[in-house]
């Protein structure tokens, strides 16, 4: 039997692997956020999050989350689209920037909330309902450190080790050392480094149950677009692979990215990739504009755009349950309400 000197020790590092692994995962889920979240401003629209699904349209939001309890938690609040606030933002490029930069704060808040909410402890057996603990707040830290390991990583992942790898091939093999094939190559390796990334945590059980409530967004979306009842049985007829969704987003940024990185000027591996840190707001903008004029268009160029992304859904969703498609209905409802209260309009695809 352990003294109590060496039972402590192991009772702290248990609690620290235990914390460490709490924080692993929060990373995580806000690593995959932009995967899950659609660019399009000005439509009904949506993301999974902790055991749950946020909604938004045009000037509001709704997150509902599935406490362990059974219950749904709701949040809701207004918005005011970017360009509203800074009249600066409406110009071509800048708004994508501003729908973009609302997008990942809104999501982060979302995630937050959801995360509270999934940690509530219900009530003991045969206890009051009311006895149950409030839901954990996690503190402003620990979310500024998860955004802060995810944009290391995202810059490490699909900015650094590509162009590392490009480089290594250009010293082995010189012929490829040329702007084109160079490009191809580092573009071609951090498409391969996000399709890898997209498979490996598929395999996470924590990250299916996000990807089936991504499921369950998508259907009661494509629900509300039919102009037909929102409900469980006919979301649950509806296909849960949307061309509208943050997925396909990624993918035609890393498609314009290849393309821009052609156009520096830069041979040496540090500016180059400085160049890369330097485009990522002009890259992010032209993105949002490409995507914005091919969904009006509805024409092959959004057919092409969007069928990479309809392919790669297979595996950022899953199919959802009953309580979870309910989950989103209660989500889509919540912020239609407080779209029409406040007599903005519900535009459909």
């Amino acid at each position: 039997m352990l003294p109590l000197a060496g039972r402590r020790n192991s009772f702290a590092m248990i609690s620290i692997l235990t914390a460490l692994e709490r924080t692993a995962r929060q990373a995580l889920r806000v690593i995959a956020l932009p995967i899950l979240q659609a660019p399009e401003e000005a439509l009904m629209g949506g993301q999974a999050v902790i055991e749950g699904v946020m909604m938004r349209s045009p000037h509001s939001y709704a997150v509902a989350v599935r406490q362990p309890s059974g219950s749904l938690a709701v949040k809701q609040a207004y918005l005011d689209q970017p360009a509203e606030k800074h009249p600066w933002l409406k110009y071509p490029v800048l708004r994508g920037l501003g729908v973009l930069g609302q997008a990942l704060v809104l999501g982060m808040r979302a995630l937050r909330y959801s995360a509270e909410q999934a940690l509530e402890e219900p009530a003991a057996e045969g206890a009051d309902p009311a006895e149950s603990k409030k839901p954990t707040e996690l503190s402003g830290w620990m979310l500024a450190a998860n955004i802060a390991f995810s944009l290391v990583f995202f810059i490490v992942l699909y900015k650094l080790v590509p162009l590392y790898l490009a480089t290594v091939i250009t010293h082995r093999y010189p012929h490829t050392d040329n702007n084109l094939t160079f490009n191809l190559m580092d573009g071609t390796i951090r498409i391969a480094l996000f399709l890898g990334f997209l498979l490996l945590i598929s395999q996470w059980k924590e990250i299916q149950r996000v990807f089936e409530y991504h499921g369950a967004e998508h259907k009661v979306v494509w629900a509300f677009e039919k102009r037909g009842p929102i409900d469980v049985a006919t979301a649950r007829t509806c296909t849960r692979f949307h061309p509208r969704c943050g997925t396909s987003f990624l993918l035609v940024v890393m498609g314009i990215a290849m393309v821009l990185y052609m156009f520096l000027p830069f041979h040496t591996f540090w500016l180059r990739f400085l160049g890369r840190i330097v485009l990522l707001p002009v890259i992010a903008g032209v993105s949002y504009e490409f995507i914005r004029f091919a969904a009006r268009s509805k024409g092959r160029l959004w057919q092409w755009s969007s069928q990479p992304g309809l392919w790669l859904q297979r595996v950022t969703t899953r199919e959802p349950d009953d309580s979870q498609l309910e989950t989103a209905i209660k989500a889509l409802e919540t912020a239609m309400v407080l779209e029409q209260n406040r007599g903005g309009e519900l535009i459909v695809a």
